[in-house]
């Protein structure tokens, strides 16, 4: 996890993780690619994935050669955040670049949602958007997020590597939080 306030902040432009999105798919792919599957320009594409390989989120494609060189990322995994409570700098900068991760994760769902009616009515039964207030403790709500991780991880391994793919499987984007509620005026009283 990256606490680099420099670094976070190159994960808060909306367009970078759109090109995340795009090497995640496609497994590398030139600024040109890039491009066409955005609707940005190659030379802001370009740019972008400059900035995403100056903080270490993106590399070039070992073994290519070309005129334009293929980007990937360097893990499947983004993980943003600043457990440094001291560090405002570094706070403001994870609080960036989460709201820049949600704005793009919901404007997919939206466009996801919009498009669910063209998909296979077996596909559409097996989607879903769900949400669930509960009251649980924090270790319950750890073993929560322990769950979720999992369930996320079991699949991850074809993200890579396309043989083990299953005939008849397509991406699927699992988007889940787990998050508690502040507390009320009233709570933080009683607050030990």
């Amino acid at each position: 996890m990256s606490t680099d306030p420099q670094a976070l902040r190159a994960l808060a432009h909306p367009l970078r993780w759109k090109l995340i999105d795009v090497l995640e798919r496609e497994g590398d792919a030139t600024a040109t690619r890039c491009a066409e599957l955005t609707g940005e320009s190659v030379a802001s594409c370009a740019y972008h994935l400059g900035i995403l390989a100056k903080y270490g989120y993106v590399e070039a494609s070992p073994g290519r050669t070309g005129r334009e060189k293929p980007w990937r990322l360097t893990g499947q995994e983004q993980r943003i955040g600043n457990d440094d409570r001291e560090d405002i700098d570094g706070e403001l900068a994870a609080q960036a670049a989460v709201e820049a991760f949600l704005e793009h994760e919901f404007g997919r769902l939206r466009q996801r949602v919009r498009q669910r009616d063209r998909e296979e009515p077996e596909w559409r039964d097996a989607s879903c958007i769900v949400g669930s207030s509960m009251w649980v403790t924090v270790s319950e709500m750890t073993e929560i997020k322990t769950q979720l991780m999992e369930i996320a991880r079991r699949y991850s391994a074809r993200d890579g590597d396309p043989s083990l793919r299953p005939e008849g499987a397509r991406q699927v984007r699992m988007f889940a939080t787990n998050t508690v509620a502040p507390r009320l005026p009233r709570e933080q009283a009683d607050a030990p």
